[in-house]
């Protein structure tokens, strides 16, 4: 039901790009991608902007995540009725902050979740406790690891039953070991190092929100991180060029 999902328990790298209202999302959910990324931290939208968005990826290979500005069950909430397939929750540093987060995530009994009624396209059940079951089973949760205090606490982060991927956010990460966007340092790889370790004694995938402009993607994968995104504008304009070189003009 939902392929993301399955990729990870493959083992399988899962690679996704950017989506926003600005760009057509039907053609980038088309394109090979295993997922869009819809970010309302960052960036100056909404969560309930989306629904156009997300609804031009019906029935299209790639799945919608949605990164919520912070750890709130009515943010959560919106961002899976619109239809999110995943949710990412920045700077969660403790265990009761990752329990907070699934329990928002999940329908009951596993959570508090709010029901509004089929969301998102998760196929069709028997009876409704079916698709109930199925979307708690099925929903990506993604907390976001982006401190020394997360560090300090992963084992007891990670401990918590639910979680899929644990997602590094690669600037705020280096800032806080000292090391500003200096991806490369040693200190920076040691940082990652740790982190891919916990996640691999804990059964979870370790992501990275993007990779370092400038890096290998490979290299992470070798490290163990297969959950990342990658910009796709330059792929996009080379394979335009690619085609236009192609015509006598």
């Amino acid at each position: 039901m939902n392929s993301i999902k399955d990729s990870l328990k493959a083992g399988k790298t899962v690679v996704g790009t950017a989506g926003s209202p600005s760009v057509d999302t039907g053609m980038l959910a088309d394109a090979g991608y295993d997922f869009l990324l819809f970010d309302t931290q960052h960036a100056a939208v909404d969560t309930k902007q989306l629904h156009p968005s997300i609804q031009a990826m019906i029935g299209k290979k790639a799945a919608p995540i949605i990164r919520v500005s912070s750890n709130r069950a009515d943010l959560i909430c919106f961002a899976l009725d619109a239809g999110a397939r995943g949710i990412i929750v920045p700077m969660v540093n403790t265990k009761a902050e990752a329990e907070a987060m699934v329990r928002a995530c999940k329908y009951s009994p596993l959570g508090d979740r709010s029901n509004s009624g089929v969301r998102g396209e998760w196929g069709d059940f028997k009876d409704y406790r079916s698709y109930l079951d199925m979307v708690n089973e099925e929903l990506v949760i993604i907390p976001m690891i982006e401190t020394q205090q997360a560090i300090d606490n992963i084992d007891e982060i990670l401990s918590v039953p639910g979680i899929d991927v644990l997602l590094v956010g690669p600037s705020d990460l280096s800032i806080e070991l000292g090391v500003p966007l200096d991806y490369p340092s040693d200190t920076y790889q040691a940082g990652l190092d740790k982190i891919a370790s916990a996640c691999k004694k804990h059964g979870v995938v370790p992501g990275m929100y993007f990779i370092p402009p400038e890096m290998d993607p490979n290299f992470y994968v070798a490290k163990g991180f297969k959950f990342f995104t990658i910009p796709w504008a330059k792929w996009a304009l080379d394979g335009i060029k690619s085609g236009l070189d192609g015509i006598d003009r």
